[in-house]
């Protein structure tokens, strides 16, 4: 049987209950035939402007209502969207756009300036578009650009391109090249995963699902966009994680139902007069991006007095692949069971399967594996052998079918659920004048699970302290990305063949 499309799906959810409210945005609410019709608009809007399927287009946003109607209008369209994160900086957002292919871009007023000095560099940037009610010049007309409220002017017939094979979004993942890596995901992809997540996580269609993670990241589009979409259920979406409004909405808008990294149950356990809100409606809570300390597991669930579901999932995999069950045992330190549908075992270093018990990679089969890299067929063939996706993540299973993870193969930093690669920070600061030689490292941290760590040995002669080392990272990444802690140091610990032997570099930084 072909798997229905995304677009197919709202449509047929927005003609079975047309005045549902899908969509509750601080004062605002969307139903879902609003929906249907708005991403209608959207799709004709831009094919008006000059976009067809297979084109790309860029989304550099914070959540907002008008990220849902591109995430779900472009696709009617046949058109790709290319979620670019809000952190980034200019040379960053450059490359994404220019390796995309992207023609088109959606930004918010804000990053007018750095989109103009991009535009400048890059013939392939046809089409700005900002939200807002600002007035665009008559200069800046002329040159592509044009204001998100005239898609909107545009037919609410439907339309829908899109086909189950045909590439929904190009969502970018760092590697540890130091350069992201545009992971394409189809249409079906997405079908498969946000059914699989609603199927076992339970959901229902009274379900109010609260976004607080950035909607640039698979988890935002999954968990809070797509699976609220699969069961006919409700969306209440905020700009972000705040701790000072956190129990407010979730209280005003009466979710039952949230994502978070585990940074975000330490710092919401931590907060004062959670007590005078009226959270009874929160059913379960979702936990994934990076491993949950158990202790801050059973703290939490006591507090809140619900439940909290751990799962596991990368974008290469659209977004989840496994969870402990709802309604079942649940082996808390765990990441669960494999999602149906999904295949997953732990490979040695030569591809055969080990024992349970044993350690090595976690390798996955199913509907949800991306198509590949996009332009990166090296890096494809090397993540995606002989047909199992290698995550990277090291882990093993136990005799019930149960995964754990123990550590990362790939030398990958989590801080408060954000994938740092210590190639990408590293290839920066060689950059600087006055570095020799760098290892970025991951350093435990008890509020963001790790913060960057990058130890250092100066050229001879050359000076240097953490504030100029920390400024000048700033200037080329995201402040996330940015180390947090600078260590000076003499020599590095190595292998004979002068590989910085990092595990024995932390070791000796912490002592």
């Amino acid at each position: 049987m072909t798997t229905p499309t995304i677009p197919a799906l709202l449509h047929t959810k927005a003609q079975a209950n047309p005045n549902k409210t899908f969509l509750y945005f601080e004062d605002l609410t969307i139903s879902y035939q609003e929906l249907d019709l708005i991403t209608n608009q959207v799709a004709n809007g831009l094919e008006k402007l000059g976009l067809k399927p297979g084109d790309k287009i860029c989304i550099l946003l914070p959540n907002s209502p008008e990220y849902v109607y591109l995430f779900l209008g472009a696709p009617k369209l046949g058109v790709t969207v290319v979620p670019i994160n809000t952190a980034l900086k200019q040379e960053e957002c450059a490359y994404i756009i220019d390796n995309s292919d992207a023609c088109a871009i959606v930004i918010s007023p804000n990053y007018q300036g750095l989109i103009k000095n991009i535009k400048l560099q890059s013939d392939k940037l046809r089409f700005i578009i900002v939200i807002g009610e600002q007035v665009l010049s008559d200069g800046l007309l002329k040159e592509g650009w044009s204001s998100f409220s005239d898609l909107l002017k545009s037919s609410s017939d439907l339309i829908d391109y899109s086909l189950p094979e045909s590439i929904l979004s190009i969502v970018y993942t760092s590697g540890t090249t130091g350069k992201p890596k545009g992971v394409m995901l189809t249409q079906s992809n997405y079908f498969y995963d946000s059914e699989q997540v609603a199927s076992t996580f339970g959901m229902l269609e009274e379900e109010r699902a609260m976004c607080i993670l950035p909607l640039f990241h698979v988890n935002g589009q999954v968990v809070t966009i797509l699976t609220p979409l699969q069961v006919g259920a409700s969306l209440v979406l905020t700009t972000g994680f705040s701790p000072k409004t956190f129990f407010a909405d979730l209280a005003r808008y009466q979710a039952t139902t949230f994502s978070g990294v585990p940074t975000i149950y330490s710092i919401l356990l931590n907060l004062p007069d959670r007590e005078k809100y009226n959270l009874s409606n929160l059913r379960l809570c979702i936990c994934g991006a990076a491993p949950m300390p158990v202790e801050l597991f059973h703290q939490f669930e006591k507090a809140f007095n619900t439940v909290i579901i751990e799962g596991y999932g990368l974008s290469e995999g659209t977004c989840a692949s496994t969870a402990n069950p709802v309604n079942g045992e649940r082996k808390i330190g765990s990441i669960g069971l494999a999602l149906l549908g999904q295949e997953i075992k732990i490979f040695d270093d030569q591809d055969q399967e080990v024992s349970s018990g044993e350690v090595g990679e976690i390798v996955i089969r199913g509907s949800n594996v991306m198509l590949g890299y996009y332009k990166n067929e090296v890096a494809t063939s090397e993540t995606l052998r002989n047909g199992w996706l290698h995550t990277g993540d090291l882990g093993h299973v136990d005799n019930d079918g149960y995964f754990y993870i123990v550590g990362r193969k790939k030398e990958m930093i989590i801080r408060g659920g954000e994938n740092i690669y210590p190639k990408e920070v590293e290839e920066i600061l060689y950059l600087h004048p006055s570095v020799q030689e760098a290892a970025v490292i991951g350093i435990p941290d008890s509020i963001w699970g790790e913060e960057v760590g990058a130890a250092i040995i100066l050229k001879g002669g050359m000076v240097a302290n953490k504030d100029d080392i920390i400024s000048f990272c700033k200037k080329h990444l995201a402040d996330y990305k940015c180390p947090r802690r600078v260590f000076f140091c003499s020599s590095f610990p190595k292998t004979a063949t002068g590989k910085v032997q990092k595990n024995k570099l932390v070791e000796e930084l912490l002592s």
